[in-house]
């Protein structure tokens, strides 16, 4: 995806429309899912979707969050939502697009991992926050939730798979479609 030339309006339009549907996607992609304990392809997309649109993947995720809340209520459990997201982008955003498949493979798939069995930890601020947990409280919510994250980071891993395939699909996409 190009990004160092300026847009114009109806790319910037086309790029918002894709992303609400992208966004869409990881939130269909997720209740479909939701029989499954903590397993779900979001962070595989998250992945693939910053890998072809770098910031702009930005849209999709927080289309996703506004989603989750329309449809979930828009309670305690959704605030952390709001940045539990960016330290996966973020990790992604490092990778160096020029890196080659033999490499980016497998950290897409340590990097969407870690972030699974991270959840409960980067959950855990606001619920410290939240519920005026103390620390040794907070410590307490983490371990017993270790066995979820252990399932969150595995399924995580292996859904990190399909990041480059697919990111390779939707990179193809783009260029038969792009207004650039």
């Amino acid at each position: 995806m190009k990004s160092k030339k300026k847009r114009s309006g109806l790319e910037v339009l086309r790029l918002l429309v894709v992303g609400a549907m992208l966004g869409a996607l990881m939130f269909i992609s997720d209740i479909l899912m939701e029989f499954l304990p903590n397993m779900h392809i979001v962070g595989a997309l998250i992945i693939t979707f910053t890998v072809v649109y770098r910031s702009w993947a930005l849209v999709p995720i927080y289309v996703y969050v506004f989603l989750n809340g329309s449809f979930g209520g828009f309670g305690l459990w959704w605030y952390p939502y709001l940045y539990i997201w960016l330290p996966l982008w973020g990790m992604a955003m490092l990778i160096p697009r020029r890196l080659s498949p033999r490499w980016r493979v497998p950290l897409y798939m340590v990097i969407c991992a870690l972030h699974g069995f991270a959840f409960g930890v980067l959950y855990a601020p606001f619920q410290m926050l939240a519920f005026n947990f103390t620390p040794e409280m907070t410590v307490s919510w983490i371990i017993a939730g270790l066995p979820f994250d252990i399932i969150h980071g595995s399924f995580n891993f292996v859904a990190a798979m399909l990041v480059l395939p697919v990111s390779r699909a939707l990179e193809l996409v783009e260029r038969k479609t792009s207004f650039d």
